[in-house]
């Protein structure tokens, strides 16, 4: 059973409304929510004995109207003269008053300030300097979101977009005089999923591939019976425009570190021709990080390619115009996402615009690079079939394993690794970084990182470790490793560097406690394989008078960095 997250609202109206739609949304992840006095938003967050902390929320929603938190602006909004200046010291209160209380929950969300109730932004002067409301309030947002990076916990939520779904009824002043309810409905339910979403994403559960169809779906006609030149893809046409649009997308979410696939049912000669010689066809080949085009079952082509490329099925999100074939996926593998398709080919941009599977609160270098890691894997995969046994294959790839201290600079992508590895996690820790940051000041606490590269490429930082020492005893806290590089002996090279800090550091042992849950056997089976001693179920360990053997096709690089914490 999915754990349910604790959550707070704060605000200075009432968000009931919101509180419900949390609580009810059937999406993962399940929510409970608690409601602070409306009005209190500042006592509330300088306050950390207040009764609802005492939950220790998860998350919190800071949700708030400039009016009742910068008293200039209320003096704005009666056209009284107001230095801009003034204004900005007021933000960088309220922005200090937030970050006190940041580290009482693992994730702050703080929506974007919107425009006052049944305020027009006086017409022509709503974008003149110091007296247009829509103008002052685009600068007032600004500054706080300047005065909060850095925060990791605090993370900004864009709410236009939630009062344009209200559309004209957004604001009701009669909710508003009796209930101090400013917004109607849908602009809870537009809140509700964005919130929903970014929990999501914070947690690991954004989607990592889209997997598309082809025909009609990525072009238009069938390319068997039309030839690749006949296609409907570009040109003077609006469908085929759309479809170029279409595909543009999906190029610009791999840049956002999403993977592309195909699952089609077609002849892979013609279909392949058509992907490399149509003049219009933004996506190439080497777009895509793996495809399985036959006249097989979709269902099991997308089981089996997303097990080639080591995700797990919520990972995936499946793309197909025809709804008889998107039934069968979402019968046959619940877990993969199939959103409705809309029948106009005008309309596909937008529909998948409109997916918010995608969400992340940060991307790395490794996300951006992701794409293009796994053509590379695909490549690799290529060549592993020309070659005989294992070691053969991993001999010609000049591996490297470059281990370095946890850092400013990696910090991200190791949170991030963290909290986003399933697969191969030893203890699934879950971690901010700034308890990251506690964790690794704390004596006896150990922290590496791993890079892999080889001859097609950088994977790069693609596993951590950790030691917890006890007396002469050492115990591997953390031990993780991308799915991208699995089976390649860098598990074995990760644990035998941990192994060799162990000796080093006078320890007796290092062991490891596996802690099993729905998706990270693959690393139960690594350590079962291992070599290391298991003397009860899922416990793990090593004599540290024996030295851990080396792989020889692997080499081993210790990196000097500037350590996050002093030694």
């Amino acid at each position: 059973m999915q754990h349910e997250l604790k959550g707070l609202l704060i605000s200075d109206f009432n968000l009931e409304n919101l509180a419900a739609y949390l609580r009810n949304d059937g999406s993962r992840p399940a929510v409970d929510v608690a409601v602070s006095p409306f009005g209190q938003v500042v006592p509330t967050l300088l306050d950390d004995g207040a009764p609802c902390w005492r939950s220790n929320p998860d998350f919190v929603v800071v949700w708030t109207r400039p009016e009742a938190v910068l008293k200039s602006f209320s003096r704005l909004l009666a056209f009284s003269g107001v230095d801009l200046e003034d204004l900005f010291a007021e933000v960088d209160a309220y922005a200090a008053d937030l970050l006190s209380a940041k580290d009482r929950t693992r994730v702050m969300f703080v929506p974007s300030w919107s425009m006052p109730a049944l305020h027009r932004g006086r017409g022509m002067l709503a974008l003149a300097p110091r007296v247009g409301i829509p103008r002052v309030l685009m600068q007032l947002n600004l500054r706080l979101w300047e005065r909060l990076d850095g925060a990791s916990q605090v993370v900004p939520l864009n709410a236009a977009p939630w009062v344009e779904a209200g559309g004209e009824m957004a604001f009701s002043a009669r909710r508003w005089y009796m209930a101090k309810v400013p917004f109607a409905n849908e602009v809870f339910k537009a809140a509700a999923r964005d919130l929903k979403a970014a929990l999501r994403g914070i947690g690991g559960g954004s989607r990592k591939v889209v997997i598309v169809d082809l025909d009609d779906t990525l072009w238009g006609g069938i390319v068997g019976d039309q030839g690749w030149e006949g296609l409907t893809l570009g040109g003077h046409d609006p469908a085929g425009e759309a479809l170029v649009d279409f595909q543009r997308e999906l190029k610009t979410l791999t840049r956002r570190g999403i993977l592309l696939a195909i699952v089609s049912k077609n002849d892979e000669s013609i279909a392949v021709d058509a992907i490399e010689k149509h003049p219009e066809m933004v996506l190439r080949l080497d777009d895509f990080a793996g495809w399985r085009i036959n006249w097989d079952d979709k269902a099991a082509n997308i089981l089996d390619l997303v097990q080639e490329l080591n995700l797990g099925l919520d990972s995936a999100v499946f793309i197909d115009d025809n709804p008889v074939e998107r039934a069968r996926v979402r019968d046959t593998l619940p877990d993969v996402l199939v959103p409705d398709w809309p029948a106009d080919k005008r309309l596909y941009p937008a529909a998948l615009l409109g997916l918010d599977c995608f969400d992340k609160p940060t991307i790395s270098d490794e996300d951006r690079r992701r794409p293009e890691m796994y053509v590379m894997e695909r490549k690799r995969s290529d060549f592993r079939g020309k070659m005989g046994s294992l070691e053969e294959w991993l001999e010609t790839l000049s591996m490297t394993v470059t281990v370095e201290s946890l850092t400013a600079t990696n910090l991200p992508r190791v949170v991030q690794l963290l909290n986003k590895t399933n697969q191969f996690n030893l203890t699934t820790r879950r971690v901010t970084e700034a308890e990251l940051k506690a964790w690794v000041a704390k004596p006896g606490h150990q922290f590496w990182t791993f890079r892999v590269s080889d001859k097609f490429g950088d994977s790069g930082l693609t596993g951590v470790a950790s030691v917890t020492t006890e007396d002469t005893r050492g115990r591997i806290e953390d031990f993780v490793l991308s799915c991208r590089v699995m089976g390649r002996k860098v598990e074995e090279t990760m644990l035998r560097a941990a192994l060799q800090w162990a000796r080093q550091a006078g320890l007796s042992e290092l062991y490891a406690v596996y802690r099993p849950t729905a998706k990270n056997k693959p690393c139960l089976d690594f350590f079962e394989r291992s070599g290391l001693h298991s003397p009860a179920e899922h416990v793990f360990e090593w004599d540290l008078r024996r030295e851990y053997p080396a792989c020889a096709a692997v080499r081993l690089i210790e990196q000097t960095t500037e350590s996050l914490v002093g030694d």
